[in-house]
């Protein structure tokens, strides 16, 4: 009973024959409970009866005391104790060779077994107990979390984080990794042919949305590499522009994860456009940030390279208000909360619960930060300042 069912599961379908016949055994544990009980107590009622006849020619009445004693010490501890300990601690190597006798051993009695099963499920019943246990070995979300945390050296530390991050993905939405609005980078239809060629000529990304004044009024998506040749030998239009354009995509920003990352494929696509309740455009989400949630970044640069984290000197790092805040815990290795705000300038300015003014600080999560710059009614700049050593104390505590 005490038998690791997934591990055996794994081994039957290995077809290691002691693991089949524990697995036959174990779809029907009444049986299995039964069978073993009844020759439990077989065993020690003749025991109890071989004691009290050699009790009795020994030493008479008064010896029989003395042998239920003695008969209780010995079953409680080599037929008890001992062997059940042993079971529980190497239940593989008690249980598969067990099997080979319990399998016959059950076709031998089941007429008995059966009649025993009758009679205790019936009880079982009258008091609501019923055998159907259908569920009660599948596993909630977070319990299969618990079973990756405790594989221990059995599955490496990168492999566990990218089991926890993909049963991670309902909890995260499109809204938490797109890319914000204003830094959406796409091509204007207004603007003149000489300046869109320029812009596609330069592009550090394979994807454009097209649209026209602004991202509102997209028209779809255009793939560059499909008008490469084109530009290549310098005879690239407005018409030309217009047919490589592929209709745009859209996703609501309360779509979670795992739902958007399966919608990608359904739909082949690898990216989309952000829309809120009212349909307007808040963000652009892409293949490629959905799978960085679940392996990290693709690149190995550290946060030099993140255009919103400039490194100081002195170990601080001044920090662009709009950042993304979960981008900024997985590139950093910070703890700022993610349930609510997404930017760093939501976060500071929910915190102050006032308009940020330059110059004030605040500490988040353990995290001090100083107010460098503002614009409006916005952060602009914050300053991330190192963790106090006190407060790191606290932290590992």
């Amino acid at each position: 009973m005490s038998i690791n069912r997934y591990r055996l599961r794994h081994l039957a379908k290995n077809k290691h024959r002691g693991a089949m016949h524990t697995s036959r055994l174990l779809e029907n544990p009444d049986k299995l409970i039964g069978l073993i009980l009844l020759g439990n107590n077989f065993v020690n009622v003749l025991a109890s009866s071989i004691t009290t006849i050699i009790a009795l020619r020994l030493g008479g009445e008064a010896a029989i005391a003395i042998g239920a004693g003695l008969l209780t010490f010995v079953l409680l501890i080599f037929s008890e104790v001992a062997p059940k300990t042993v079971a529980a601690l190497y239940p593989e190597k008690i249980a598969f060779p067990a099997s080979f006798v319990y399998v016959p051993l059950l076709k031998l009695l089941y007429p008995i077994v059966w009649l025993v099963n009758i009679f205790a499920n019936s009880l079982l019943k009258v008091f609501g107990i019923t055998l159907d246990n259908e569920n009660s070995e599948h596993l909630s979300s977070e319990e299969l979390r618990t079973v990756v945390h405790e594989a221990g050296t059995l599955i490496p530390k990168r492999h566990q984080k990218m089991l926890i991050s993909i049963l991670d993905l309902e909890k995260v939405t499109v809204e938490d990794i797109m890319i914000p609005r204003n830094e959406i980078t796409g091509i204007d239809l207004n603007d003149e042919m000489t300046q869109i060629v320029d812009q596609l000529q330069h592009s550090q990304h394979t994807r454009l949305p097209v649209f026209r004044d602004n991202i509102n009024e997209v028209e779809g998506f255009l793939h560059v590499r499909s008008v490469l040749h084109l530009l290549a030998q310098d005879r690239f239009t407005m018409d030309d522009l217009m047919n490589s354009v592929r209709e745009a995509y859209f996703v609501p920003e309360t779509t979670p994860l795992n739902t958007q990352l399966l919608n990608f494929q359904e739909k082949e696509r690898r990216i989309g456009l952000v829309v809120d309740e009212y349909g307007d455009v808040q963000g652009l989400v892409t293949l490629e940030d959905i799978l960085e949630e679940i392996v990290g970044e693709f690149t190995s640069e550290a946060a030099t390279t993140i255009k919103d984290i400039h490194p100081q000197k002195d170990g601080s790092y001044l920090v662009d208000g709009s950042a993304n805040i979960r981008d900024l815990n997985r590139v950093m290795k910070w703890n700022l909360p993610v349930d609510g705000p997404k930017t760093f300038n939501g976060l500071i300015t929910e915190q102050l619960e006032s308009i940020p003014e330059q110059g004030i600080s605040v500490k988040i999560a353990g995290h001090p930060i100083e107010i460098v710059q503002t614009q409006g009614n916005t952060v602009k700049t914050a300053r991330m300042l190192p963790m106090t050593k006190k407060v790191k104390e606290h932290k590992e505590t």
